[in-house]
This record gives C-alpha cells, sequence and structure tokens, in this order.
C-alpha cells in the first residue's frame, strides 16, 4: 500500500476582527458560489464584508439559472421517464394513464430556486455580511461604485476587493439570434412554457445533453448537432464520450456529429436549421419548434472597470498569481473570470482560498487536475484527473483497470446496469492519476476517487479500502482491483 502526499492543514482562529468605521476589509463583487462562499468564509473568519450582486437573487448562475434548477428538471423528468419506460418491467402497472403536469414541473423548479436564493441571504446575514443588490464597478483599486437596482447610488472603500462575476452564455452567432422564446439560450430552455414537439441542441457539451436529456424524457424528439467527433465537452475521455453517445441513442437522442449550423430560419410558426459537415460539404435541412443554442460561456467583465484602474487580462481572462491575486495588489479574482474549468465547486473552493489567505497569510492551494467534471444525464458521467488521451500526449506510461456495473450486484438488483468505472495509475508508481466513470449516481461515486488523487493515493490504496456491500460504489474498487493486481474478485 502507497500514499504519496499527506497534508495536514491548521484550523484556522475565527477572531473576529473587524475593521472600524465605514471602510470594508473584504469586497466581493459577484454572488455566485464562488462569491457568496469567499464572502462568508471571510466574515467568519473575522473581515467586515461586504458583497454586491446585480441579479439581486444571491447565487449567480448555478442558482438562478445553472446548476439547480437543470437538477430540479433533470430529476423530475428521470422520474417520470422511469415510470414510463420500467415500472412494468418491474412489477408496477398502471402507469399506461401517466401523465406530465410541465407546468407543475416549473413551479417546483422555481420553489427550489426561490429556498436556495432565499437561503443564501439567510447565510449573509448570520454572518454579517452586507449585501447590496446592483451594479458594482471598480473606480479604484479599494473603491467601488454600485449603482443601486432601487435606485440611487452607493460608494464602497475595502482593504481589499474579489472579483468574482463568473460568465454568461454566448448568444451572439452569426447565423442565429437568441430571442429566449424560441431560439433559447440555456436560460431560456429552462423557462419554457411548453414541451417542444421537435428540439433541435446546438453544441453536443455538458449543458446541451443535460438539458436535451430533459426536454426528449418528456416527449420530444431531440437531435443535438455537434461540431465536433465527440460528445461531453472538453477533458471528457473519449471511451466514456463514445460510450455515453450509444446509450444516449438507444434512449432516443439523433445525433449529428462533425457537422456545423449556417443558418436558422423562422418559417411560419417553426424553425428551419441548415446544416453542413464542419469538413465542408452538402447543406441539410432540419425543423424544429424550438432550437437551443449551447456553444459555450465566455467570462463576464462587461461595465467591471477592471482594465481601467490596471487590472491585467491573459486573452479574456483576468491574470492572477497563486494567490489569486491581480496586476493591483489589492484586487483578487476568482472563478470563471480566471483561468481553469468553468466549474461552481472550483470557485467556491477559489472564494474560501482567497479568505482564508486574506485573514490567516495560509497560502492557497488547488491543483485543477483534480477538480471534477459530472455530466447530469441518465446515466451521469464523471471523471477527475487525466483522461487516457491526455496521458498518452504527455507521454505518461500508464495502467488501466476497467470493472462494468453489469457485474455489481446492486446494479442487477437495481435493473440499472449501464455504465462502468476506469481507474489509471502511474506504471511504476501506481499513483492514481485518472477515474472515470458512466453510472446513474456517478457524480457521487467520484467523490471518493477525488479524495484518493488529492491525496497522492495509489490504485492498491482504492483497493483495499473496505467499501460497503452492496453499494455501486464497489465497482470503483472493483476497478482499482484490477489496475492495481491485473484482476478483481468479483468480475
Amino acid at each position: 500500500m502507497a500514499v504519496f502526499v499527506r497534508r495536514f492543514v491548521p484550523r484556522a482562529n475565527f477572531v473576529r476582527f473587524f475593521s472600524a468605521g465605514s471602510e470594508y476589509d473584504l469586497c466581493v463583487i459577484g454572488a455566485g458560489p464562488g462569491g457568496y462562499t469567499g464572502a462568508i468564509k471571510a466574515a467568519q473568519l473575522g473581515l467586515k464584508t461586504v458583497c454586491i450582486d446585480k441579479r439581486g437573487p444571491a447565487g449567480g448562475t448555478c442558482l438562478n439559472v445553472g446548476c439547480i434548477p437543470s437538477k430540479a428538471l433533470l430529476q423530475a423528468s428521470a422520474l417520470y421517464h422511469e415510470a414510463k419506460a420500467t415500472f412494468e418491467s418491474r412489477g408496477i402497472t398502471g402507469t399506461e394513464n401517466l401523465k406530465c403536469d410541465f407546468d407543475k414541473m416549473m413551479a417546483n423548479k422555481n420553489t427550489a430556486v426561490k429556498k436556495l436564493t432565499g437561503g443564501i441571504e439567510g447565510l449573509f446575514k448570520r454572518d454579517k455580511v452586507k449585501y447590496l443588490k446592483g451594479w458594482g464597478k471598480l473606480t479604484g483599486p479599494n473603491s467601488v461604485t454600485v449603482a443601486l437596482n432601487d435606485g440611487g447610488e452607493e460608494t464602497i472603500t475595502a482593504k481589499n476587493i474579489m472579483l468574482a462575476t463568473g460568465s454568461e452564455v454566448i448568444e451572439k452567432l452569426p447565423f442565429v439570434e437568441v430571442d429566449e422564446e424560441q431560439i433559447v439560450s440555456s436560460t431560456g430552455a429552462l423557462d419554457l412554457k411548453k414541451v417542444p414537439e421537435k428540439l433541435i441542441v446546438i453544441g453536443g457539451g455538458v449543458i446541451g445533453l443535460e438539458l436535451g436529456s430533459v426536454y426528449e424524457r418528456l416527449g420530444s424528439k431531440v437531435t443535438v448537432v455537434e461540431f465536433l467527433p465527440t460528445i461531453g465537452g472538453i477533458g471528457i475521455d473519449s471511451e466514456l464520450s463514445k460510450e455515453m453517445q450509444k446509450i444516449l441513442t438507444k434512449q432516443g437522442i439523433s445525433f449529428k456529429m462533425s457537422t456545423k449550423v449556417t443558418a436558422v430560419e423562422k418559417t411560419g410558426g417553426a424553425l428551419k436549421v441548415t446544416t453542413e459537415p464542419a469538413a465542408g460539404g452538402g447543406a441539410e435541412s432540419l425543423d424544429a419548434d424550438v432550437v437551443l443554442v449551447c456553444v459555450g460561456r465566455r467570462e463576464f467583465r462587461d461595465g467591471l472597470g477592471a482594465e481601467e484602474v490596471g487590472v491585467e487580462l491573459e486573452g479574456r481572462k483576468v491574470k492572477v498569481d497563486d494567490t489569486f491575486k491581480t496586476s493591483v495588489p489589492s484586487i483578487y479574482a476568482i472563478g470563471d473570470i480566471i483561468h481553469g474549468p468553468m466549474l461552481a465547486h472550483k470557485a467556491e473552493d477559489e472564494g474560501a482560498m482567497v479568505a482564508e489567505y486574506l485573514a490567516t497569510g495560509k497560502k492557497p492551494h488547488l491543483d485543477y487536475n483534480n477538480v471534477p467534471s459530472v455530466l447530469y444525464t441518465h446515466p451521469e458521467v464523471a471523471w477527475v484527473g487525466k483522461s487516457e488521451e491526455q496521458l498518452k500526449a504527455e507521454g505518461v506510461e500508464y495502467r488501466k483497470g476497467k470493472f462494468s456495473f453489469a457485474a455489481n450486484g446492486r446494479s442487477i438488483a437495481n435493473m440499472d446496469t449501464d455504465g462502468f468505472v476506469k481507474v489509471l495509475s502511474d506504471k511504476k508508481t501506481d499513483k492514481l492519476l485518472g477515474v472515470h466513470i458512466i453510472n446513474a449516481i456517478a457524480g457521487d461515486i467520484i467523490s471518493g476517487a477525488c479524495i484518493g488523487i488529492e491525496y497522492g493515493a495509489a490504485s492498491e490504496d482504492l483497493a483495499r479500502v473496505c467499501m460497503a456491500h452492496p453499494t455501486v460504489s464497489e465497482v470503483l474498487k472493483g476497478a482499482a482491483q484490477k489496475t492495481a493486481f491485473g484482476k478483481a474478485v468479483s468480475g
């Protein structure tokens, strides 16, 4: 058994040392996952903190028009689909008249969003974080002017400022104009008035596949048009991508790979989408009631005033050092506006780390290679660390172990055996390099792999962990056994 890294983190002293007067220790611009986490952590560590957000309801894209509402619809649509597709085979009858109340489904989604955004504001009050609803603009290295949503203006002075403004969907494309009614972004797709008969999704990344899955389950004929030859977006292992495409195709989603959209036209009450091969070739027309545009996100810096006060950029990203400090010593930046994956949990960690650094001097540590990614379709897809393609490109020799859920007792009992776990480790040292999962709860199983990779465990360490039986998590152990020993006990 081998463990390569062990870090012991001293507990920070929670001693309040609020600045006197009107000056704040920290001003956070943005109340998304990174911003609200950083603000709350800073206040808990004794910093006098103010948080500003133009949206009003706290939580950013994630809570308002991203992670949370999409998961509410994914869960509801998955239950509806499971009842229709599998209950008879499970011995549960009477589902022939099953109906979907789409309005109620949307209302439940909105209730979840309201509860969670309100919860963030409750945490602000608990920890004495001042929350200003308005547009914050940098007016100096230590000052922010806020155009309040309710009217008026307020100027904030702070020793340090954290930029956590997040990102926005890319809507402006040469061939299509988003109107959020028939031609929608992910925001509009979360608020449709009815289930479309035909839905075309432009972009086969995480968001497109998740929302496409929602509407396919609810009865839409869904076609995903993807420019690349694989689905799943950046960083996904090609074996996972190929297997997931097979599964989603079997569920009813159609794919047009290596294909680009050249035009979207309104014809009466319908839409006509023109496509052609990415490499060039003959055009093809597709009909749709709704077109969902999911071609990525861009950093949100509009009107922030960062460049005017001297904050340097790297392309569109804000340039930061290893403490998340920008070129202006009093200004820090985290989340989607800096390098690294555009993920809520990555931003949360960065926000907390900046708060700790300002309060205690403890230097941040975050290895982006150890940040997990999850695609919340059914089954889910999750991964952490390197893919096989990345290891080959880097010239790293590795071992591979793969274990199928079809050989797992709990999965068989659940009648849900799609997917596998793949564990990659260094050929010489056995240090974990990557873990890749397709399973109904892959997003939960991946957490065990994250701990192993973060603390430098070997595949043998995972193989020797005693895991509860019968659980689907045992497949992680089985894959690790194959990586470490060449064979697994049960498959």
